[in-house]
């Protein structure tokens, strides 16, 4: 087994940094993919993986990604949620991985919500 050098460990943490620091901190938009066993199952996790592979490739470090679990709207799933500052939130229905590059360029980086794929905008509210 080959030995590990500093060299090494230094990019492995640099890469973990990197990683981590897309889920903490305060960002321009946040893209919370929702990770129930339902979305899962849909296809969440290759979602999850094209928003991340956009974000490599472009370089973009002004978005915070983050998971949550099912939202109870199980048919229209994979469900992702795109909150711009001081924008109302948006939840996309129905996304695969190509709708999430769609979304990623046009509506985070360009600002235009892709309606097609919308099922609701705002927040939810308790009364």
């Amino acid at each position: 087994m080959a030995k590990i050098k500093i060299e090494d460990l230094k990019k492995i943490k640099e890469k973990v940094q990197a990683e981590t620091s897309l889920r903490e901190g305060h960002r321009r938009v946040k893209v919370t993919v929702h990770m129930g066993t339902c979305g899962i199952a849909s296809g969440a996790r290759e979602v999850l993986d094209a928003l991340m592979k956009e974000i490599e490739e472009t370089g973009a470090t002004d978005v915070a990604v983050t998971t949550s679990g099912c939202m109870g709207l199980c048919s229209r799933e994979p469900l992702v949620t795109v909150e711009i500052l001081d924008q109302e939130p948006i939840k996309y229905q129905y996304m695969n991985p190509n709708k999430m590059r769609q979304v990623f360029r046009r509506h985070i980086l360009q600002g235009e919500i892709q309606t097609p794929f919308v099922l609701a905008k705002g927040s939810e509210t308790v009364k």
